[in-house]
């Protein structure tokens, strides 16, 4: 399964098996502490670039996707302190919010739908005594797994839309590599590689007919979501800072 990140046991959906599972609210969202970047739909770009660097992330450019960027360093998510709640006011991603569900794509030729519900056997909320049911008695869905599956549903479509983005972006040669250097407060340098932005001399550029359909469509918002986003790379870089510093602090 692709993009599961913090899903330890990803495990698909069933009414027999998982008849008696219950679901209870976790107080916090520690299972996302020590992501530092999560694939963002561009429907979120807005709220995002408040509040962390939208860049395109990939092996290649044909892999590149959207990414929120939580953290400088491996396993290290800034917006999540040490009690494991996210910082009150951040945004949080919907691929962090539709934990612990999942879509998953079903494999060629598997019959019936396109997509199957996964969720992870490992969150600490499910239980067979406390929190809200997933079935109801009959077998049917309950309402805590009617929601999250429209949810579901819903992040699956602006997945969907995001990836015409991203052929668009592609297509328009608009995209081009970018290589992040920053240091610490003690001097340590930081390289972020594999990274893409939007090339504005190039989206300028763009003929009337195909800067008229990213204006239709929306996505010149999300552009500059994403190009007003770069600005806090510079306060990422203030908020590992501040991190380092604490421990001395506190010594």
């Amino acid at each position: 399964m692709a993009e599961v990140l913090f899903y330890e046991r990803p495990v698909p959906l069933n009414r027999t098996a998982h008849k008696d599972l219950r679901m209870r609210p976790l107080p916090n969202v520690s299972f996302a502490a020590k992501v530092h970047s999560v694939p963002l739909t561009g429907v979120e770009f807005a709220p995002a670039a408040r509040d962390f660097p939208i860049l395109f992330a990939g092996s290649s450019l044909e892999e590149a996707g959207p990414m929120a960027l939580l953290g400088l360093r491996q396993e290290e998510n800034l917006f999540i302190g040490d009690e494991g709640f996210w910082e009150n006011g951040v945004y949080i991603p919907a691929f962090v919010r539709r934990y612990p569900f999942v879509l998953a794509e079903k494999p060629a030729g598997a019959e019936g739908d396109d997509f199957t519900v996964f969720l992870d056997e490992a969150f600490d909320g499910f239980n067979t005594e406390e929190g809200e049911r997933l079935f109801n008695e009959d077998g049917t869905d309950a309402p805590a797994l009617t929601n999250a599956v429209n949810f579901l549903g819903e992040f699956q479509d602006h997945v969907r839309r995001t990836q015409w983005f991203m052929g668009k972006l592609r297509e328009h040669n608009l995209l081009e590599p970018r290589t992040i250097n920053l240091s610490n407060p003690a001097g340590k340098q930081i390289n972020l590689n594999g990274l893409y932005v939007v090339n504005e001399e190039k989206l300028r550029a763009l003929d009337d007919k195909v800067a008229g359909e990213l204006l239709r469509e929306g996505a010149f918002g999300w552009i500059y979501a994403h190009l007003v986003s770069l600005s806090n790379i510079d306060r990422m870089a203030e908020r590992l800072g501040k991190r380092e510093e604490a421990p001395s602090a506190a010594a």
